[in-house]
């Protein structure tokens, strides 16, 4: 199966947190397809930039696309036309305007990936058709 992975926790995993164990299950399974969405990649760097997050791997940038595809297993997920036209038609959300999460959200809709997220206002967004799987353990592996 194929599975969106948002940025919150794309970052987790690069940064050794625990998730819940059916996530982890999914990651996992080499039988699963795990995409970070291109938008991910976009917000992570400049987090990283910002001295927002803080990497136990610095330098990690230049050379994400290697360590997400060799090194995580993973595979990016890059923005096209029709995502950005879902992204126009989405319903705005009450309490939520964040374009990068919203794009994050048309793409899974567009591609009919479940996305997977601990983001707690992304199931608002289930009449627009995206299939969610939450994510909302965040304690730091040791």
């Amino acid at each position: 199966m194929r599975y969106l992975i948002d940025t919150n926790v794309f970052i987790r995993v690069i940064e050794d947190y625990d998730v819940l164990e059916n996530t982890k299950k999914i990651l996992e399974n080499y039988e699963n397809i795990i995409y970070v969405s291109s938008e991910s990649l976009k917000e992570f760097v400049h987090l990283a930039q910002t001295g927002k997050i803080s990497l136990n791997k610095r330098g990690l940038a230049p050379k994400l696309f290697d360590f997400i595809e060799n090194e995580l297993g993973f595979k990016v997920k890059f923005i096209k036309q029709e995502h950005i036209q879902t992204f126009s038609k989405l319903d705005t959300v009450e309490g939520h305007n964040d374009p990068s999460d919203r794009l994050i959200i048309a793409q899974a809709i567009t591609e009919k990936i479940p996305l997977i997220s601990g983001d707690k206002k992304f199931p608002k967004y289930k009449k627009n058709g995206i299939r969610f799987y939450s994510q909302l353990q965040i304690t730091k592996n040791r």
